[in-house]
């Protein structure tokens, strides 16, 4: 990466640091390949190691780097989009989709899925957890709330634990004919548990989607997607937001 020393620009220093270090990623290594210590390329640049956190943070969030648990930090691949999500007016676990089911169990939901569900907040919903696979590497997770009252012929003899579970809550919910849906994004921190599951280490970058489901007149699903932001991008077309993930 050389030793050059980073002079003064009138752009925050963390962001030509992360300039030179884009530049160096296409000129020096090859994706998959391990970047130096912190240690050492702090002093290559001769930057304090926060200056360069927040440039490689960037970098990460931008989809250039990826930080694995045990390896440290590598060249992340191009990003290659596929459509990942349902269709506009399918239930969860309908026919395609791609999202595979890990369990379901009874718990509070967060106060804002609680609100959006119209729950008061000690009431318990189905808490349906999945995780998406993209070319073998897990890109999202998922937890879809759904309230006791709106899969009422739900019982736990059918299917008392694991992703059988899971596979019944969504088989009540698709009894209902759904009326339709809205999604809202926002840039977020991965939580430790979500982290696990997405291989990636706590606070990584990820894009947290919300989608409420739509039936009777009322919202009776809310889906929190949490997927891994240095795989996945947004683009937009007519119809709107559609989310891809390499």
């Amino acid at each position: 990466m050389g030793t050059t020393q980073l002079e003064t620009v009138p752009e925050p220093k963390y962001w030509h640091l992360k300039t030179v270090l884009s530049n160096a990623l296409d000129s020096e290594f090859a994706v998959g390949e391990i970047l130096p210590n912190e240690r050492d390329l702090a002093a290559r640049f001769g930057v304090a190691r926060a200056t360069l956190r927040q440039a490689l943070e960037q970098l990460e969030l931008e989809g250039r780097l990826q930080r694995r648990r045990g390896v440290g930090t590598t060249v992340a691949p191009p990003r290659v989009g596929v459509a990942v999500g349902e269709a506009p007016h399918a239930w969860p676990g309908s026919g395609g989709d791609a999202w595979q089911p890990v369990d379901s169990s009874l718990r509070r939901p967060p106060a804002a899925v609680a609100k959006l569900l119209g729950l008061p907040a000690d009431e318990e919903a189905h808490a349906v957890r999945r995780t998406r696979v993209t070319n073998g590497q897990p890109v999202a997770a998922e937890v879809l709330y759904v309230p006791v009252a709106t899969v009422p012929g739900l019982t736990a003899i059918d299917a008392p634990a694991g992703p059988a579970r899971a596979r019944a809550v969504l088989r009540e919910l698709q009894r209902l004919e759904l009326a339709g849906q809205d999604r809202a994004v926002e840039l977020g921190s991965a939580p430790a548990d979500d982290a696990k599951q997405l291989d990636r280490l706590p606070g990584a970058p990820v894009l947290v989607v919300t989608t409420r489901f739509v039936a009777d007149g009322r919202t009776a699903a809310v889906a929190v997607a949490t997927y891994r932001a240095d795989t996945c991008r947004l683009t937009f077309d007519d119809n709107g937001m559609e989310l891809l993930a390499s």
